[in-house]
């Protein structure tokens, strides 16, 4: 299946799903009554940040959809483990919900010793929305779009350097593919998240970056970077005309941000089916979907079995990524 096909697939589902089914299907007792006291949403990255923004707009209307308070509990550390292993290990009973990025699909490839098992003590409830990533530029690049961009690189070996909010984040990861697919050389500088990075690049300490467009937008509109194109499938609707690296120069490539809901391991399979209910109808609100625009991120949706075979793919693809880049974090 093409790279681009995935969130293809996940935004048809969103679009498709009937919402009155969901609203008359009777559902068993267990998930009738649930949830019958405030649920816990684990966020693995710092208050304030894309991931956190993102799913505070869906917990909201989630605890207004279901008449029950959702508690945002920030549990930042190893790009995310600290939050999984918790979630991992909490009881069963739908009251404690990972809200992970696509983070938990790089980890099995780049630590070596995880205390939890992505496929065995988590269980997917839907994929949520994807924050597209940009490739940005210094402006004193003389270059206007990738294919200039590739050709100064390839005129100057060594040159150029790029950042990332970190080895093995998927920041990283989507410009080190860039670069390999077209052989350039260049050295990577990782970075204690996007922030510091981004600061660099428009200093000039660095040269470009595959960063979340919610983190460049800023300086992208202020003129102090240049946009030259996106990782997504599709163009983005706040930069219509920023052409995709995949209809350039890199035929079916896709990466970004993305990020899902999921649940210990053993949820009874009625709650799962009643937060998955809860989250695509938050994912249908206008609200939420105006919410999210304004941060550049993209609302997907998708069954719980549609999430957990978009979590195998994704572990077999960013596992030949990541060795190909060498980097271990333990």
């Amino acid at each position: 299946m093409p790279p681009g096909s995935s969130f293809a697939l996940m935004r048809r589902a969103l679009c498709c799903l009937p919402l009155a089914l969901m609203a008359t299907t009777p559902l068993p007792v267990v998930a009738q009554t649930y949830p019958g006291k405030p649920i816990t949403l684990v966020v693995p990255f710092p208050p304030g940040g894309p991931t956190d923004l993102v799913a505070r707009v869906l917990a909201q209307k989630m605890a207004e959809q279901m008449g029950q308070t959702i508690v945002i509990d920030n549990k930042p550390g190893a790009n995310g483990n600290i939050a999984a292993a918790l979630v991992s290990k909490a009881p069963a009973d739908g009251y404690t919900v990972l809200y992970n990025t696509s983070s938990i699909t790089l980890s099995p490839a780049l630590y070596k010793s995880l205390t939890y098992d992505v496929q065995k003590h988590l269980a997917p409830v839907a994929l949520t929305a994807v924050v597209p990533l940009g490739l940005v530029v210094h402006p004193a690049l003389p270059v206007n779009n990738v294919r200039e961009f590739i050709a100064y690189a390839k005129a100057n070996p060594g040159r150029l350097s790029y950042g990332s909010a970190g080895n093995g984040n998927v920041t990283h990861l989507a410009a080190f593919q860039l670069v390999a697919h077209q052989g350039l050389v260049a050295t990577h500088i990782p970075y204690k998240g996007s922030a510091p990075a981004d600061v660099d690049l428009v200093a000039g300490q660095i040269q470009f970056m595959t960063d979340t467009i919610n983190s460049v937008m800023p300086f992208v509109k202020d003129k102090k970077l240049k946009l030259l194109a996106m990782t997504t499938a599709k163009r983005v609707s706040l930069f219509p005309d920023t052409p995709t690296l995949s209809e350039t120069v890199m035929p079916g490539f896709e990466a970004g941000a993305w990020q899902g809901m999921m649940v210990p391991a053993g949820t009874p399979a009625a709650i799962v089916q009643r937060l998955n209910t809860e989250v695509m109808k938050a994912l249908h609100s206008a609200e939420v979907r105006d919410k999210l625009a304004v941060q550049g991120a993209e609302p997907l949706g998708s069954t719980p079995e549609e999430y957990g075979s978009y979590i195998t793919r994704e572990l077999a693809r960013w596992s030949d990524v990541v060795k190909s880049t060498g980097v271990t974090l333990d």
